[in-house]
């Protein structure tokens, strides 16, 4: 007979199996926890008798399951369970992702973790199932330290606390699962033993393209839908219309002045900075050369000439005499704070990053809502885990290269009114013959 018990994180076993090596420490077999699903079927296919202690899960309460999905929610979740309750269900912002989670819980019936990545998202998911399954689940993380036998957590939180709760869920649902192939966070999946698995996320993909682990740590894409699938129906129609600008004559020389200044030193050190690697190299050389780290300031400070280029001021005053009316609501979307804080400053909008307390950004979504505020500015903090009214135009000063966050940023407009045929426009004001340009660029390589 084959014993099979968990131990912080790991699976101890009698017996070999495959992902599992010998340890002269435990005198056993070991390997992650989220090998045990695997594990166990091998040992059955063999059949081998098995005494498993590994799982020690908290009672599944009383729940009611209220929610009704949309049916391409409730194909994605038959894909899902056809898959043997493992996989990414790959969804557009503002598609319902989190009612899928949901509705899984109610039909898989076990102990279940969500592991989120903000507070928000921390909130969301406990009101969400409060009203849903008329259960208030537990939290941990950003204060709260409750665990129950639903229990939302950070990923921060549950790096801290792994080892002490892996065994303690049958089902895990991992939200914004492309967070999860990080270094730190990985470690998380592996050192759960839960044998059902969900990964939620618009994007997937990564640049550093660690995405690649997640069909070994979550399960495979078992289904996916782009925004265009459910524009008109289930989120609004939309438009993306990109306008171009220029530096000024001053912008312009101090840009070329610091891109020469780095193009000489990747030269001198035979250097490219052509992938997300080579960058890293060149930030890691910084820390110890002197003039690796004047080449990397020269290329963060000719970037932000690019990306906050005087003349998206001024085309942004323009957008907003022709938009800003009572039938339209705007976000204005931009790359770092300072240039968040100088739009809201010179156009007196209500601004929200990551300095905005707790408080002033419920205060502004709900004047948002509420139509008492028809334009806001926020940084980055609007990409991923808030829930933002009904916005129909977004402006998008500055950003990232990734179609992750454009993705993300259109999602934010794309909430569709009942009984209304609304459209949604997203506006790109970018910086011709800058990097800017290739940002930009970058960002729509994704199929919208």
């Amino acid at each position: 007979m084959v014993r099979l018990s968990y131990y912080k994180g790991l699976l101890l076993s009698d017996y070999y199996a495959p992902g599992l090596k010998w340890s002269d420490e435990f005198k056993k077999y070991i390997g992650f926890a989220y090998k045990y699903r695997d594990i166990l079927e091998y040992f059955k296919r063999e059949e081998i008798e098995i005494e498993d202690n590994v799982l020690d899960t908290l009672p599944f309460p009383m729940i009611e399951d209220k929610i009704t999905l949309r049916d391409y929610q409730a194909k994605a979740l038959f894909f899902w369970n056809r898959a043997g309750k493992r996989g990414i269900i790959v969804l557009p912002t503002g598609a319902g992702k989190t009612a899928v989670g949901i509705k899984a819980i109610a039909k898989v019936k076990a102990s279940t973790l969500i592991l989120v990545p903000t507070i928000d998202l921390l909130d969301q998911w406990y009101e969400k199932i409060k009203d849903s399954l008329n259960y208030s689940p537990g939290r941990i993380g950003g204060g709260y330290d409750e665990l129950k036998a639903i229990t939302v957590i950070t990923y921060d939180s549950a790096y801290t606390r792994v080892e002490e709760i892996g065994n303690k869920f049958a089902f895990v649902i991992f939200d914004e699962v492309h967070h999860l192939p990080s270094e730190g966070y990985s470690q998380v999946a592996q050192m759960l033993a839960s044998p059902y698995r969900l990964g939620l996320t618009a994007t997937p993909e990564r640049e550093d393209s660690r995405h690649r682990l997640l069909p070994d740590l979550v399960g495979p894409v078992v289904f996916r839908l782009r925004t265009s699938d459910l524009a008109g129906k289930y989120l609004a129609e939309f438009e993306i219309k990109k306008i171009y600008v220029s530096l000024t004559d001053e912008e312009k020389k101090k840009y070329e002045e610091l891109r020469k200044k780095l193009k000489q030193f990747l030269s001198s050190r035979n250097m490219k900075l052509d992938s997300l690697e080579s960058f890293h190299k060149l930030v890691k050389l910084a820390g110890r050369d002197p003039e690796a780290r004047e080449a990397l300031l020269a290329w963060h400070t000719a970037l932000r000439i690019s990306v906050n280029s005087k003349a998206k001021i001024e085309k942004l005053r323009e957008l907003l005499n022709e938009y800003n009316n009572k039938e339209n609501k705007i976000i204005i979307f931009t790359r770092d704070v300072e240039m968040a804080y100088n739009v809201s400053r010179e156009f007196l909008i209500p601004v929200v990053t990551y300095k905005t307390s707790k408080d002033e950004r419920s205060e502004i979504l709900r004047k948002f809502k509420e139509g008492k505020y028809k334009v806001i500015v926020a940084s980055s903090v609007f990409d991923e885990g808030v829930d933002i009214p009904d916005a129909n135009i977004g402006i998008v000063l500055g950003g990232y290269g990734t179609s992750r966050q454009m993705l993300q940023r259109l999602g934010r407009i794309l909430r569709k009114k009942e009984g209304e045929k609304n459209k949604a426009l997203l506006i790109e004001i970018i910086t011709k013959g800058t990097s800017d340009y290739n940002l930009s660029k970058r960002r729509h390589r994704a199929t919208v």
